[in-house]
């Protein structure tokens, strides 16, 4: 019979409740085939003892993301279910049950006893390294090639025709992710008043499904800025030899450069900016703001749709995701970013939370990334096969469980006098549900 006191799973469980005042939330099995922890669901396979080293190192999300990463943790079952059990834990958990030091020492004395002390453990290659101070143009560059310029033919695999990268807008049960991005691009599109003749500027234009789909259906010229030389190139591609090619133009350019540009200077009837704020950072966002109020044409208006987090959370994406996925993200309550477009001069017209939309979404892009794995890993390697899954799995939770929320604000730039010649009522509310 295996001795409970001295197999390493036991030990961990062991050492879980004497440091949380807690009994593990998932079962875990160790190197040595060793199992504690509850039954009937997702199993944490720690394969060697590597796993338990970088958490020495990196304790908490980034050090179980480095271990996942790399191999060293694997999850037998629903990784999704086995996050939500360690969130949950987590929050139940007494806020005044801190590390003391005999926690600490305890955790020392158990790392010895299984040969876990050691070096730290080289990152997986898929970190990202990014130097200098946030914010920076050059930095900034960095962090967005990091992410958007993984490859066209990767996000061609995991999003839909119209190539968009951001919450979907489902107006009823078994649409297609397709169908329901569709139904995002013309609730922008109405909400923005776009007509045939119009001038629209996209900040942070990705593939550019928003300009080609106002081009294409609304009769605007369209420009779009981005940092990402993929995306670039895509929308190039995609509108060469169309008669989309001269209304449709992408710069690659930071928006601080457009800017400063006298071009840009109010010559915009819309501006759309679809889930770019974020990218901005805190201390340049009155700026990003006031770019886009400048742009505008009085009377213009804006549409904004933008990632939050709850008053009193932190304000990045996490360890995880600002390592692997986003770095330097900068997430604020809707209110902070509403404060922050009215002092740019923006008159708030309409706010729309989407938060359930996007779990909807995520579940769509997990759905695919499972049934065309393979394909991701041929493209990318397994250890950015995954990150990913990791990214779909925490973000679509993050969002099922209020811990992040998307919201769509229209805001307008009025005349001197006031004037904003905006609809008395929402047109754009009911021609979504016909």
């Amino acid at each position: 019979m295996e001795n409970i006191l001295v197999s390493v799973a036991h030990r961990l469980a062991r050492l879980v409740r004497d440091v949380t005042g807690a009994e593990l939330p998932v079962r875990i099995r160790a190197w040595d085939d060793s199992e504690a922890g509850p039954s009937g669901g997702p199993v944490m396979v720690i394969r060697s003892r590597r796993a338990l080293r970088r958490l020495l190192w990196a304790p908490g999300e980034l050090g179980l993301a480095r271990a996942y990463v790399s191999g060293d943790i694997d999850v037998d079952g629903d990784l999704a279910e086995g996050f939500r059990r360690v969130w949950q834990q987590s929050r139940a958990r007494p806020a005044s049950r801190s590390l003391r030091a005999r926690d600490l020492a305890q955790a020392a004395v158990v790392a010895a006893r299984l040969g876990v002390v050691g070096a730290p453990p080289r990152p997986p290659a898929s970190e990202a390294r990014l130097t200098g101070r946030r914010h920076t143009r050059h930095r900034d560059v960095a962090a967005i090639s990091h992410h958007y310029d993984l490859s066209n033919d990767f996000y061609r695999l995991l999003l839909d025709e119209h190539m968009a990268y951001s919450s979907a807008y489902f107006t009823h049960d078994g649409q297609t992710l397709h169908d329901a991005q569709t139904a995002k691009l013309d609730l922008v599109c109405r909400k923005l008043g776009l007509k045939p003749g119009m001038k629209l500027l996209d900040v942070g234009c990705g593939w550019g499904s928003l300009i080609i789909h106002a081009a294409r259906h609304y009769g605007v010229t369209a420009t779009g800025i981005t940092l990402s030389a993929e995306q670039r190139a895509f929308v190039s591609e995609r509108t060469a030899g169309t008669d989309l090619a001269d209304r449709v133009e992408v710069r690659l350019q930071d928006y601080r450069e457009f800017g400063s540009l006298p071009e840009a200077d109010a010559q915009f009837d819309a501006v759309g900016s679809i889930e770019m704020g974020e990218h901005v950072g805190e201390e340049h966002y009155g700026q990003y703001a006031q770019i886009m109020y400048d742009a505008l044409k009085p009377t213009g208006r804006l549409l904004l749709q933008q990632m939050s987090r709850r008053v009193g959370a932190a304000p990045g994406g996490g360890a995880f995701i600002e390592s692997y996925i986003a770095p330097d993200m900068h997430m604020r309550p809707l209110a902070h970013t509403v404060d922050l477009l009215q002092s740019s001069g923006f008159e708030i017209r309409d706010v729309e939370a989407m938060r359930e939309h996007y779990v909807r979404t995520v579940d769509h892009w997990l759905e695919t990334f499972d049934r065309r794995n393979d394909e991701f890993v041929a493209l990318q390697g397994d250890e950015v096969a995954r990150v990913w899954r990791l990214y779909l799995v925490g973000g679509g939770l993050a969002f099922a469980e209020g811990r992040m929320g998307v919201d769509q604000i229209l805001a307008v730039k009025p005349t001197v006098d006031g004037r904003a010649e905006m609809p008395h009522t929402r047109p754009w509310a009911a021609a979504a549900t016909d």
